[in-house]
């Protein structure tokens, strides 16, 4: 039985990911690093939890006591703050979760994962460009798209590939908690604030979490087998 883990698998993208996996038979394990959330997503079936921080070397260490065949890097957070208002704190924090805990999650996959493997970073439209007032969050997604691109060197001989989904703003808890920001700093309602959000994507929608799944679908699929090194966008044609 193939065995898949998603990080940052209770809530959004990554419960999303995990049901989808789940329903297929396969066996899912997800980490993050509150367990009610964690337990209401295993509800669904065939899912076992783990608690852990992916900016912490140790417990993501801990997290792989055996081998997966799909690992999905899916943790990670961001808010929006102009880069003279970002502190150090900020920034680092930011720079750990996003970019640091990737890098932990698949150098520990690597060592006992088999050839055929497949790494999947969740990364963002913010891998792909720049925007106002989210300069830690892109700089950290850029880091994650340049860190897929050359991992997928290294380990293409392997058998294994190594590839980055791009989804612009996905209809989740996060993308719920920036409307309602945006409602209130412009004094604006729900229709108006999403409007702003969902502005570079030409088809001024909100993408729903099963298109996601579907990228990250075919990229765990047998006829992915050639794709390497690729930032999939699902953004309705965001550029």
């Amino acid at each position: 039985m193939t065995r898949v883990l998603v990080t940052g698998g209770g809530t959004g993208i990554g419960r999303a990911i995990a049901q989808s996996f789940a329903a297929s038979g396969h066996d899912v394990t997800i980490a993050g690093r509150r367990k009610e959330p964690l337990e209401d997503t295993a509800r669904a079936g065939n899912i076992a939890i783990r608690l852990a921080d992916i900016t912490d070397e140790a417990q993501v260490t801990a997290l792989f006591d055996q081998p997966y065949d799909i690992v999905i890097a899916n943790a990670g957070a961001g808010a929006g703050t102009r880069v003279v208002d970002t502190s150090l704190e900020d920034w680092e924090r930011t720079l750990r979760v996003n970019l640091t805990g990737t890098f932990l999650t698949f150098r520990e996959a690597l060592k006992s994962m088999q050839s055929g493997g497949r790494l999947i970073a969740i990364a963002s439209t913010a891998s792909l460009q720049g925007g106002a007032n989210i300069a830690a969050y892109s700089a950290a997604k850029h880091g994650v798209l340049g860190l897929v691109r050359s991992l997928a060197q290294e380990v293409a001989r392997k058998g294994i590939t190594c590839n980055a989904v791009c989804p612009g703003f996905v209809d989740t808890e996060i993308a719920d908690e920036a409307v309602r920001n945006v409602m209130a700093h412009l004094n604006i309602d729900r229709d108006a604030a999403t409007a702003r959000l969902v502005a570079r994507n030409p088809m001024r929608r909100m993408i729903d979490p099963a298109e996601v799944v579907a990228a990250v679908r075919f990229l765990a699929s047998a006829e992915a087998t050639m794709v390497n090194g690729h930032a999939l966008s699902v953004s309705g044609g965001e550029i």
